[in-house]
């Protein structure tokens, strides 16, 4: 995701007061227009899928005038309400410091006034997490049906094609991936104009259609939808589990918030990408109107024959920016969940100098390479994952209304009668999806909750894993105070330099210093504790984000909070404690880390294979030195064996 252009959003809010109207106007339009290309890739791409798979497949519905009418009444009702109204319209309020997604809905509950019981925190953190795993898949499954959706056109040009269609994805799957190291920025220099060429083009081919047959515009009317399910029962519903293809990319619409603001997205949905793809989803009922036999790929079908073969690079191409965006998502998903404790410090590498939000993380990247060719190649057909998608689209969204609700009467204070009525129609909208759904489990839903349940298990494992470490180390740990009294008394040598001792819990003696003090047998002359705590807020200012205590006999307690978007940096922190009045020199600076060597015999009261399972994850973490951004050269890192 292009963050870059977060830093212009705030300034064009900070400028709506001061300079002219038309300043601003020209700001706002510069980042709804960036919009287009990062925040709708994933919507945008849905009519490639959504149509096709209520009218073919095995779940699919015959296509006559009644049920064409219904499907498209479906397809307008679930972008006006769910996507125009539930995200656009409130969503996008709850905003955690102009930041937005599940990991913002939690830390405003965390920040909230009202008090929330330990349960409640418990329960809220785990549908996080399972909320967390399900985006997950959605970032495994997006690039897998889009590409593969947009490359089966080839079929429709010429049957010879079919062979090609499976390699061919892989190969632009592969390419997307392996180009990932380059940065985001350098990837989505031409995001804006490509997905503005491709709305353009689905609008215009979708207009000629309606024009053909404008009859198709009753659909508008919900009475059509209503009688949709009454003339199809049971099946309908399974039916409204392939509409709800059309609203994905709503998670990926408010996790950018933070990147465009919520006045540009409004902008560019509204003024734009609603109104072309409104447009493309008509023109394919039009055609289905008069031809019911182009049943099979109707997007395709819309399209003039001599522009076949350009649209189907469009549509790689459009995509391919889809993709883009669910995977830069999951890499921010990542540093979010290190920074908050539910996973182990991981590879991140930063791909510009001039914005933190765009990183690039090695394992996520290919473990998602692997993962998207794994399910091409195993269920070798956009309609096989169109299952699989709709459960992890739905998944989420119910996750979000159930959150967002918590938020309205318990951050904003909103009264029961007055929330209950709002979430209760994007409950509505959200179950009627999920039931529609679950009939699919067997045809590929149960691959993101496959993928969920994997991502939850190991970070509540990492979490509870170190709370029993925290809890088992501060329990053991020698008061501060003790230590400084028992210091005085003793002709310890100190030597020039400053010794920094990193320490999970700004609490006690760290065991590093004990361990050091113990063997060596001396002090530098300054010495830091060092603790570095996440925040539930996306970012931390930076004149709340460190706090020193002098603890006399020149020992030194340095607390340090980051937000959860934020990556620590122990030089920065170093040199920005000189401006509290401790200054130190970074030549003749020690920094000492402890490493665990954990072992699953102790009474904690986690289950034997999780200790494992923690044991195993803690091996496997990345290098602290690296992560904190120390230099290697001037890392002493001593060992200790701890039972859980």
């Amino acid at each position: 995701m292009s963050s870059s252009l977060s830093c212009a959003h705030g300034s064009a809010i900070e400028s709506k007061e001061t300079s002219p109207p038309a300043r601003f106007n020209k700001k706002l339009l510069f980042l709804a227009f960036g919009s287009i290309g990062v925040v709708f890739g994933d919507i945008g791409t849905s009519p490639l899928y959504a149509i096709k798979e209520c009218f073919h497949g095995a779940h699919a519905i015959i296509p006559n005038m009644a049920n064409i009418l219904g499907v498209l009444s479906l397809v307008f009702w679930s972008l006006t309400v769910v996507v125009t109204i539930k995200y656009v319209t409130f969503i996008l309020r709850a905003d955690n410091r102009g930041e937005g997604g599940i990991f913002a809905l939690l830390g405003l509950l965390s920040t909230s006034d009202e008090r929330i019981s330990r349960h409640m925190k418990s329960t809220l953190l785990f549908a996080g997490i399972l909320g967390a795993g399900l985006l997950y898949g959605d970032g495994v499954i997006t690039p897998a049906i889009s590409v593969l959706s947009a490359i089966e056109g080839l079929e429709i040009a010429t049957k010879a094609a079919s062979p090609f269609v499976l390699p061919l994805t892989c190969v632009v799957l592969i390419l997307l991936f392996l180009l990932q190291h380059r940065g985001t920025a350098h990837i989505g220099k031409l995001f804006g104009p490509i997905m503005v060429v491709w709305f353009i083009s689905i609008a215009v081919f979708g207009l000629i259609q309606i024009m053909r047959e404008p009859k198709v515009l009753l659909a508008v009317n919900p009475v059509y939808a209503f009688d949709f399910f009454v003339n199809n029962g049971t099946h309908g519903i399974i039916v409204l589990g392939s509409v709800v293809l059309c609203i994905t990319g709503c998670e990926a619409l408010y996790a950018d918030l933070g990147h465009f603001g919520r006045n540009a997205i409004r902008l560019s949905w509204l003024g734009f990408a609603l109104p072309t793809l409104l447009c493309n989803y008509f023109g394919q009922g039009a055609l289905l109107l008069v031809h019911p036999e182009l049943n099979a790929n109707p997007f395709y079908g819309i399209v003039p024959r001599f522009l076949l073969y350009p649209m189907v690079g469009l549509s790689t191409a459009a995509t391919v920016i889809a993709s883009q965006a669910l995977i830069s998502g999951a890499f921010s998903l990542t540093q979010q969940a290190v920074q908050l404790g539910l996973c182990p410090r991981i590879r991140i590498l930063h791909t510009s100098s001039d914005v933190q939000g765009q990183i690039y993380i090695p394992f996520v990247n290919y473990a998602l390479m692997i993962a998207c060719i794994g399910v091409v190649m195993g269920f070798r057909e956009s309609s096989g994952l169109a299952g699989a998608y709709g459960i992890a689209v739905t998944g989420t969204m119910i996750i979000t209304s159930l959150l967002y609700f918590l938020v309205l009467t318990h951050y904003w204070k909103w009264s029961l009668w007055k929330a209950i009525p709002l979430v209760g129609i994007f409950l509505a909208f959200d179950v009627a999806y999920i039931s529609g759904n679950l009939f699919k489990i067997a045809d590929g839903g149960w691959f993101p909750l496959f993928v969920a349940a994997i991502i939850a298990v190991a970070m509540t494992t990492w979490r509870k894993g170190r709370d029993e470490l925290a809890r088992k180390l501060i329990g053991e740990r020698f008061p501060i105070d003790s230590f400084l009294a028992g210091l005085s008394k003793r002709s310890l040598a100190r030597v020039p330099g400053t010794a920094v001792f990193m320490t999970l819990s700004p609490e006690g003696t760290p065991p590093t210093l004990l361990h050091h003090v113990k063997h060596n047998h001396i002090l530098h002359e300054k010495v830091v504790l060092l603790s570095i705590l996440s925040a539930d807020s996306p970012t931390i200012p930076t004149d709340e984000w460190i706090n020193l205590d002098d603890l006399g006999q020149g020992f030194y307690r340095v607390v340090a909070r980051y937000g959860y978007m934020q990556n620590p940096d122990v030089p920065q922190i170093m040199k920005e404690v000189a401006n509290y009045g401790l200054i130190t020199e970074p030549m003749s600076t020690t920094f000492y880390l402890g490493r665990e060597t954990l072992l699953t015999g102790g009474r904690s009261k986690m289950m034997r294979w999780r200790k494992a399972l923690f044991a195993f994850m803690s091996r496997n973490a990345g290098n602290p030195t690296a992560y904190f951004g120390i230099p290697a050269n001037r890392v002493v890192e001593l060992g200790t064996q701890i039972e859980l």
